[in-house]
């Protein structure tokens, strides 16, 4: 069974890649679950943040973006002692200042489901790929994307950044056309 080559570097990537990675994602909890990792990552190797997604998550609340937004200096500094998360000032306060844009946004749209997609019409985009070398590192939608999130105060979401979160939750479909996932993501996506 042929899969994208950068799901093959361990165990953990691979049943990330065969079970979650480009299936669209339309639950705000989890969106921004992977907003703030993204935003995590940046600097990092995907299979870092991969191996502390767990202690993220008991961490941040399960990524309750209520919660976060309510995270003072107190919490913010007890974080910072945490050993299982990344332990990054400038990234543990965005989660906090992206928890209170996230849900500034929730309430202009109704749901950052509902504005996130509008970005895809609703439809992720279906690539074509046939090497991982062809993927890109961001796109001029993910450049939109990026610019829409920091005019609403979010940090830790450049291009780039914008392009992977694009690419975890689904709104492109980046499997390789010779990967069995790629037929299967098409499909949820029709």
């Amino acid at each position: 069974m042929n899969k994208c080559r950068w799901a093959l570097s361990s165990p953990l990537e691979e049943d990330y890649h065969d079970r979650e990675w480009g299936v669209p994602v339309h639950d705000d909890r989890l969106l921004f679950e992977f907003l703030v990792l993204e935003g995590a990552q940046a600097g990092l190797s995907w299979s870092t943040i991969l191996k502390k997604r767990d202690h993220f998550r008991a961490a941040f609340d399960n990524f309750d973006p209520v919660s976060v937004a309510g995270y003072d200096e107190a919490k913010i500094s007890e974080l910072l002692e945490n050993p299982g998360i990344i332990r990054n000032r400038l990234k543990v306060n965005a989660a906090v200042t992206n928890a209170r844009a996230f849900l500034n946004v929730k309430e202009e749209a109704g749901s950052f489901d509902a504005f996130l997609w509008d970005f895809v019409d609703g439809r992720p985009i279906q690539h074509a790929w046939r090497t991982h070398a062809e993927l890109p590192a961001n796109t001029p939608l993910s450049d939109r994307l990026s610019k829409e999130l920091k005019i609403r105060g979010f940090k830790f979401v450049g291009s780039t950044i914008c392009y992977a979160f694009m690419q975890a939750v689904g709104m492109v479909n980046d499997h390789t056309v010779d990967c069995f996932r790629y037929g299967e993501i098409a499909r949820i996506s029709d």
